[in-house]
């Protein structure tokens, strides 16, 4: 059963920007693309880099630390098709953004 928790208002997180949340002790990193809301988990596979204080360059986001990079749509890494970085679940209701963490926990 899903336990949506809320991570941000909707205007802390504009189109074309990313933030980085601690939901239930997970770190989320939290996307805006096109007034559409995407979360990934947070840390970065390669070296444990902030995944929500990268650049945000439409769909793909780069991590600060080293450079990879994913898309926050499906976390599909753009450097190796086997590279996957897990998607969380995103509903927005009443300006709120929450997210359901049933799939990575």
């Amino acid at each position: 059963m899903s336990e949506w928790i809320h991570v941000a208002a909707v205007e802390e997180c504009p189109p074309g920007t990313c933030i980085e949340r601690i939901a239930d002790g997970h770190v989320v990193a939290l996307y805006c693309v096109d007034d559409n809301f995407y979360a990934l988990n947070g840390v970065c596979p390669h070296q444990g880099g902030p995944l929500g204080k990268g650049a945000l360059n439409g769909c793909v986001v780069t991590c600060p630390w080293h450079g990879w990079q994913f898309d926050v749509r499906d976390g599909q890494s753009q450097l190796s098709q086997s590279i996957r970085q897990d998607s969380i679940s995103v509903k927005v209701e009443n300006g709120n953004v929450y997210v359901d963490l049933e799939e990575v926990c």
